[in-house]
């Protein structure tokens, strides 16, 4: 008990709070500091940590079924978290005569991803799609 008014008296003297941080049955522990920037920096962190992200996949129009399977299986798992998907597909040299294939496989994205998100913009022009959680 001595321990801490001598703590509470330090903290008074050099203008700071004595803060419990936590509770413990046998032995608490409380530190120095000033109470308004402890706040302050505890609802910071927490904006950060809740702030959602968006996960970039990139694809080519003849991609692979089982290289596909992969990348729909890894924005399932980002959507359940609560990220944002963008998927974009990258033509190079004579597959821009094909861009037809490129939608269509977007559009195949759209259906396999329609239970967990849902479109957010669909770019057909720059082959992007972009997928929010539903």
């Amino acid at each position: 008990m001595t321990d801490t008014r001598e703590a509470l008296k330090l903290a008074e003297e050099v203008g700071l709070d004595l803060v419990v941080v936590s509770e413990n049955k046998e032995t608490p522990v409380a530190k120095i500091l000033d109470y308004g920037k402890h706040l302050y920096q505890q609802k910071k962190r927490q904006r950060q940590s809740s702030k959602p992200t968006m996960k970039e996949v990139k694809l080519r129009p003849n991609v692979g079924d089982s290289d596909y399977g992969v990348r729909i299986n890894r924005a399932l798992e980002w959507l359940d978290k609560g990220d944002s998907v963008k998927f974009q597909v990258r033509l190079r040299g004579r597959e821009h005569q094909h861009r037809d294939r490129a939608t269509e496989l977007l559009e195949r994205v759209i259906t396999d991803l329609s239970k967990v998100g849902k479109v957010q913009s669909f770019d057909k022009r720059t082959l992007i799609l972009q997928v929010v959680p539903a």
